[in-house]
């Protein structure tokens, strides 16, 4: 649940004199410079917030997702109320952390990059057919990876109530603030068929179950239609379309025959770095979910398997 999430960060904050004058900047710094998790915790905060740099850099991407969590900060500690918004439909960064206190998603980018600098698995070039467990290990012995695997596994841990969304939050920080040698690294692991030790380090390393696994799993048309229709899927899907399945038109949508050339991998993707970094983009989205085309109409089956065979196929990496 969100209150579990959020722990250390409540605790922390109830640690601060309430005698205190209210400065929303000073909390983030006192809080990102604590050494009991709370940074870790408030970057998940930022990235559940989905603050856009680029054009207005003071939009949040993910209103519902972003005004939930403000609400669950602002309910279990009323003193923070004087830094969060809790009203409008649309919460902007500067009615989120106070005027004083807007955050440039740059900087947080930055101080997480000058972490994984100092990691020695950011010296290490990809190589390709790395096993998973192999891969899980070496996180685990790194300071840093092991550092950033372990709130994500907090966030997405198999012993408590799965939320989605949160893990799906948790994967996206993990991947995407870490360099794309590492990142490859760990998409592009895979196990021998009988190593069962091999298949739960995969499964950790991967968001399963909780980030992709829903019962009943949707159908694949399902879940692009559910991502055209949220704005920070959209743009990640759009990414992945222009640099991965360029000739995938929608006019092939309506068309057996393009379909079925696509289907069997007879035009296939761009495997180029743009085109990993775009899939990987993908991660800690809906559109990594586990999706079905079982139960459809036959006329939708060529579709949503080529829909399948795009989100889930990795022989255009191979």
């Amino acid at each position: 649940s969100l209150f579990s999430i959020f722990a250390v960060l409540l605790m922390y904050f109830r640690s601060i004199s309430t005698a205190q004058t209210i400065d929303c900047l000073h909390l983030r710094e006192q809080c990102i410079n604590d050494a009991n998790g709370c940074e870790s915790v408030w970057n998940v905060i930022e990235d559940v917030c989905n603050i856009s740099v680029l054009g207005n850099r003071c939009k949040v991407e993910d209103t519902i997702g972003c005004n939930r969590i403000i609400q669950v900060l602002a309910d279990e500690y009323p003193e923070f109320k004087n830094c969060v918004c809790t009203t409008d439909g649309f919460c902007s960064i500067t009615n989120l952390l106070g005027k004083q206190c807007s955050i440039d998603k740059d900087n947080i980018s930055m101080e997480t990059k000058l972490q994984w600098s100092l990691s020695a698995l950011s010296k290490q070039a990809y190589a390709a057919n790395r096993t998973c467990l192999d891969v899980n290990k070496e996180c685990v012995e790194d300071e840093v990876c092991n550092k950033q695997l372990s709130l994500y596994l907090r966030v997405c841990s198999v012993n408590k109530k799965c939320n989605m969304e949160e893990c799906q939050a948790a994967v996206r920080f993990f991947y995407q603030n870490m360099p794309f040698e590492v990142a490859q690294m760990m998409t592009f692991c895979d196990c021998s068929q009988h190593d069962e030790s091999c298949h739960r380090a995969k499964e950790l390393l991967h968001g399963k179950p909780c980030a992709v696994t829903a019962v009943p799993p949707p159908s694949c048309l399902k879940v692009i239609k559910m991502c055209e229709e949220n704005e920070l899927c959209r743009k990640k899907y759009i990414t992945f379309r222009s640099k991965c399945w360029r000739q995938v038109t929608k006019n092939c949508y309506d068309d057996e025959a393009c379909l079925e050339t696509l289907i069997k991998g007879e035009m296939p993707c761009s495997a180029n770095s743009d085109c990993k970094a775009a899939y990987i983009g993908n991660w800690g989205t809906m559109l990594r979910m586990e999706c079905t085309c079982q139960n459809l109409l036959p006329r939708e089956q060529s579709l949503c398997k080529l829909f399948h065979h795009m989100l889930h196929s990795k022989s255009c990496f191979r």
